[in-house]
């Protein structure tokens, strides 16, 4: 029995890191699908109405959750994990510094920790979770701003970047909660359809202006294929499964090692260089991640 636990945990920390590093690389096909000319709401609705449709293939055919608040949670979950958390993130990167969008983004872990002690009275704040985040954290800031510490504030983008930080925080809690009582299968489906319900109204403000028939391109359907299927679809599932074995600031760590996984890819795909800096940063997120997890206090 005590085998089979132990398994389940390993399972649900290397299963979270695959899904992280997969999510680092997405940084890569969004730039080319931006690039491209896709703003960033429809490249949200091309991404998660393919996540969707693909998902039916193997999700439970029951439409609604056992009750209402149950499927409140769910709505609350597509909204904080889909629409709300990529709009909030891309806005931000749009009016402020990319920098500091990503070192804010990058403090999800730290808020999902203070908001489990704050509401989760079975979560203790340990020394080795105090160190290990601040020690990932001093990591991402040595990879993101690459030995140039200066902060260009700009408080409406650092407040929507923060605000998608606390996004994935609030569904990464939420989600323990429903992994209890649905499939991971199941509940990703109805992220995703709330995701696409609620990313709807800011078509109003801001209507559809890509052709269509550019969707047929090699370089934007590939990239849509990798980021609706792949990262979506195959990685929510993940995801949600991870924190279900494993729990929501254990997963919520591995994010970041996000940098990490951004930082290969661009100097692979983009031909973006790996520096001195870059490479102690990686070292110091893998060091802080570890000892993060191993905190009793989660």
């Amino acid at each position: 029995m005590e085998k089979i636990s132990h398994n389940r945990l390993f399972w649900g920390h290397v299963v979270a890191v695959a899904v992280v590093a997969c999510w680092g690389g997405t940084f890569v096909n969004t730039k080319y699908l931006l690039m491209g000319g896709l703003a960033p709401h429809e490249i949200f609705l091309c991404r998660f109405l393919l996540a969707y449709v693909a998902i039916w293939s193997v999700s439970p055919r029951r439409l609604l959750c056992s009750g209402w608040r149950d499927e409140l949670l769910m709505a609350l979950l597509g909204l904080s994990g889909g629409s709300l958390y990529f709009l909030s993130e891309n806005w931000a990167v749009g009016i402020s510094y990319v920098n500091n969008v990503a070192f804010i983004v990058c403090t999800a872990p730290l808020l999902t920790t203070i908001l489990a002690i704050l509401f989760f009275r079975s979560v203790r704040a340990t020394p080795a979770l105090i160190i290990g985040s601040l020690v990932a954290l001093t990591g991402v800031a040595l990879v993101i701003f690459n030995g140039h510490f200066v902060l260009h504030l700009n408080p409406l983008g650092d407040a929507l970047a923060l605000g998608a930080a606390l996004c994935w925080s609030v569904y990464s809690l939420l989600m323990k909660r429903a992994s209890t009582r649905y499939s991971s299968v199941f509940i990703t489906r109805k992220v995703f359809f709330y995701g696409l319900m609620t990313i709807l109204p800011v078509f109003i403000f801001q209507p559809w202006h890509f052709p269509l028939e550019r969707l047929l391109e090699p370089v934007i359907w590939m990239n849509i294929v990798f980021l609706g299927l792949i990262a979506s679809f195959v990685c929510f599932v993940l995801w949600n499964w991870s924190i279900a074995r494993i729990g929501a600031m254990r997963s919520s760590n591995y994010i970041y090692l996000n940098p990490v996984t951004t930082l290969i890819a661009s100097a692979i795909f983009l031909h973006e260089p790996m520096t001195t800096m870059a490479y102690a940063g990686s070292v110091l997120i893998l060091v802080g991640v570890f000892v993060a997890n191993r905190s009793d206090g989660i």
